[in-house]
């Protein structure tokens, strides 16, 4: 039996992705907060349990085999119709700022080798994660407003 329960185990490879850089940012905490309170899988779940799950993760990852440790703990306890979100919620985490580190994207390698999430499925989940967090080129948004308000001295 897991020492973590199936949701915190999600908690943990969100923590973990957001963490990959060095720094636990603000839009990541806020982005993990999001999928607790609104995604099925996460039904039940408070966000008092979300931030002690995330100190957690943040304790063990300062220890010397912490990354080791807590990958473990994902793996043994998530079910198998879960590793593939666990996946994509990592991807999430690391597209919110709007770029992925090159630590960051090791990680995620990381991850899916120690949940066997094929690479095909990961590569259509990334590509997901992507679309939804993609930005606007700063060129088309200085040009919107003038292109779409209509010309008031006509």
């Amino acid at each position: 039996m897991s020492t973590i329960s199936p949701q915190t185990a999600l908690i943990y490879a969100m923590v973990i992705a957001a963490v990959a850089d060095e720094k636990l940012k603000d839009s990541e905490i806020e982005a993990i907060s999001f999928a607790v309170r609104s995604l099925p899988a996460f039904r039940g779940y408070t966000l008092d349990a979300m931030r002690t799950a995330t100190g957690d993760c943040v304790a063990l990852l300062d220890d010397e085999d912490g990354i080791d440790a807590a990958l473990g703990l994902v793996k043994e306890a998530l079910p198998s119709e879960l590793t593939e979100t666990a996946y994509a919620l990592a991807c999430d985490i690391v597209a919110v700022d709007g770029t992925a580190e090159q630590s960051e994207l090791r990680w995620l390698e990381m991850l899916r080798h120690e949940l066997n999430v094929e690479r095909l499925h990961a590569a259509a989940i990334e590509r997901g994660a992507r679309a939804r967090y993609r930005r606007w080129p700063k060129e088309l948004l200085t040009g919107i407003p003038a292109a779409i308000m209509p010309d008031k001295s006509a």
